[in-house]
């Protein structure tokens, strides 16, 4: 028995599966982004082709946590079947051949064949057969298709670049789809330092989910390649285009309350008005200002008189440089606030064009329509000279600033801000009697580093561990595999008769 089902293998893979180059290059790209790279699973490394029963071509890449698969643009004639190549002896063929050429792939006994244009013949690479059964079957999501528009893909991937990339956070590592209210769903994404949010639309979610921050989603072939369309199932989502399908867990956890940070609408005193038009010139203005503090790239923004500025400086020690820009539109009453230049970038890029302001520690809010990306301001403490001083100043005024980076979950001492968003444990000094020295009130603040540093490195050492864990689980359920393939192997060679 063992022996015909060896014959019929033979048999079905002799009809070639031809593979262009031109759609092979790119879909080895898309299906590189989730391959594990270095993985302990040799199985990993190699990508899955299909010949379906109505003669398509599909090819597949895993990393037992997702899943992406392409279908070539054209079918084939052929029995349906699969094989796997492995991806650096594909890829590395390719690389040598012309966008107008093919790569044939079909079975030859105990192996596969790749052949490819070599001058006027056919060069071929010989590729050692592994059963198609040992690849890690994608899991099956059968909850109702969801077509997503262009407008809530586009905040999709607007989001999931300001999710947090600190793996000690796991929950927002992601992109948030809060579908609490049915009437009014919301997109969001936080780093604890600027948090994004959409809303302006309507899916027929019964839950919420997490969607994993992942470099294959933001990949330019994925999002240029159709409509989007959503399915959920208990533990995997899937999102698929016209001939692209990615499959991945959903992040597991309860999602901080996002909406404790958003200033109330009653607290923005200061509302400044940009031109649409002129956003793309705004950027690059900024992106030339000095800067002095390549941490946190702080930037001024300073409404006076009617008049608003940014503000910047390259050394520390020199006064301010403010540079107006004209014909803006603003009202309320004067504020200077400072925040990373960066964050402020992205908010415009995003096309959010109207800023308000509350004062200089609390959070900024860049919104436009149902998009907004709430900023906290980084601290900084300025010396400007006084309308009327009181004793003589040098000619020269010069303002000093020292920044530092304030978390969205960081309270400012001197000003209530809202709660915090993060469920990671928070440290509180002890109350210090004011007799004390200041020598004393150093000493405590030192501890009280140590103490944080102290946590973060055990939230790391833990998240490494969880990290080992989870590969020896993934690497155990591949040997059980191995060995289940090698008793069945047995047992079909105890048929064989000679």
């Amino acid at each position: 028995m063992a022996l015909l089902q060896t014959t019929s293998r033979k048999n079905n893979l002799m009809k070639p599966i031809l593979l262009p180059v031109a759609e092979l290059k790119p879909a080895l790209t898309g299906l590189s982004k989730v391959l594990p790279g270095r993985s302990s699973l040799a199985i990993l490394n190699h990508i899955q082709v299909e010949r379906t029963h109505d003669g398509w071509i599909a090819l597949s890449s895993t990393d037992l946590d997702r899943w992406a698969t392409v279908r070539l643009e054209h079918p084939a004639e052929g029995p349906p079947t699969k094989l796997l190549l492995p991806f650096d002896q594909l890829s590395q063929l390719v690389k040598s051949c012309g966008k107008g050429e093919s790569l044939e792939v079909l079975s030859h006994g105990d192996h596969h064949l790749i052949r490819f244009p070599l001058g006027d013949t056919l060069g071929e690479s010989k590729v050692p057969f592994i059963s198609p059964d040992e690849f890690p079957v994608p899991p099956s999501i059968a909850g109702e298709a969801i077509p997503l528009p262009s407008c809530l893909r586009e905040s999709l991937l607007e989001a999931m670049a300001c999710a947090s990339e600190d793996s000690t956070r796991h929950v927002l590592n992601g992109t948030f789809i809060d579908a609490t209210d049915s009437q009014a769903n919301y997109i969001v994404a936080t780093d604890g330092k600027h948090l994004y949010s959409a809303n302006s639309f309507t899916l027929p979610l019964q839950k919420s989910v997490i969607i994993p921050t992942h470099k294959f989603l933001e990949w330019k072939e994925f999002g240029t390649d159709g409509e989007w369309q959503m399915r959920l199932g208990e533990q995997h989502l899937q999102l698929s285009s016209r001939r692209w399908c990615y499959i991945t867990k959903i992040l597991d956890g309860n999602y901080p309350d996002w909406r404790a940070p958003i200033p109330q609408q009653v607290d923005l005193k200061t509302m400044i008005q940009l031109d649409p038009a002129k956003l793309e010139t705004l950027i690059k203005l900024i992106q030339r200002m000095p800067c002095y503090d390549d941490r946190c790239h702080p930037i001024g923004l300073e409404w006076k008189g009617g008049q608003f500025m940014l503000m910047g400086k390259n050394p520390p020690d020199e006064d301010w440089l403010r540079v107006p820009l004209p014909d803006i539109q603003g009202c309320g009453p004067d504020v200077t606030v400072f925040l990373d230049r960066s964050y402020l970038i992205k908010g415009l890029s995003y096309g959010l064009n109207t800023l308000s302001l509350t004062s200089a520690v609390a959070p900024l809010r860049l919104h436009n329509g149902g998009k907004q990306l709430i900023i906290m301001p980084v601290r900084a403490h300025a010396t400007e000279p006084t309308s009327q001083p009181a004793k003589p100043t040098p000619s020269r005024s010069v303002t000093t600033a020292v920044s530092t980076p304030q978390s969205l979950n960081e309270a400012e001492p001197t000003t209530p801000t809202p709660p915090p968003i993060t469920t990671s444990m928070q440290i509180h000094p002890p109350s210090i009697d004011k007799s004390e020295t200041k020598s004393t009130l150093e000493a405590t603040l030192v501890q009280i580093e140590g103490i944080k540093t102290g946590l973060r490195e055990t939230l790391q050492q833990l998240s490494k561990i969880g990290d080992s864990i989870r590969a020896a689980m993934r690497e155990q359920k591949a040997n059980e595999k191995e060995i289940h393939g090698v008793r069945q192997t047995l047992r079909s060679l105890q048929g064989v008769r000679i």
